[in-house]
């Protein structure tokens, strides 16, 4: 089960974070969330975890242990800001369980760093 939710977050937030940077579709999402500014930097920062999950899963628990907590930590902010703009419980859905799946894959990483 791990490799699958390591290889699930890997991939959605490849996703994610390659539509943050280069889809039009973001640079309107970012402005109703009110974080215009962060558009950019989120998205390098998601394929910065997912490359660290990546290497986690491959050669590096302990870059896949930094890598999970960060992409847990962004997605818990991201759950947040849907929470503060008012967004349906479906819409605000992901983030949260990406939050878990992403806390999940530390707990993971940290059992095989040790």
């Amino acid at each position: 089960m791990f490799t699958f939710f390591c290889l699930l977050s890997i991939v959605s937030f490849f996703c994610y974070g390659a539509s943050c940077v280069f889809s039009d579709h973001m640079v309107v999402e970012f402005k109703r969330y009110g974080l215009a500014p962060f558009r950019l930097l989120t998205g390098y920062l998601q394929l910065l975890g997912a490359t660290g999950l990546l290497l986690g899963l491959l050669a590096s628990p302990a870059i896949g242990l930094i890598a999970s907590i960060g992409l847990s930590a962004q997605m818990l902010l991201g759950f947040c800001v849907r929470l503060r703009i008012r967004d349906t419980i479906g819409q605000c859905l992901p983030s949260f369980i990406y939050m878990w799946i992403n806390a999940g894959l530390a707990w993971e990483f940290l059992s095989r760093y040790r």
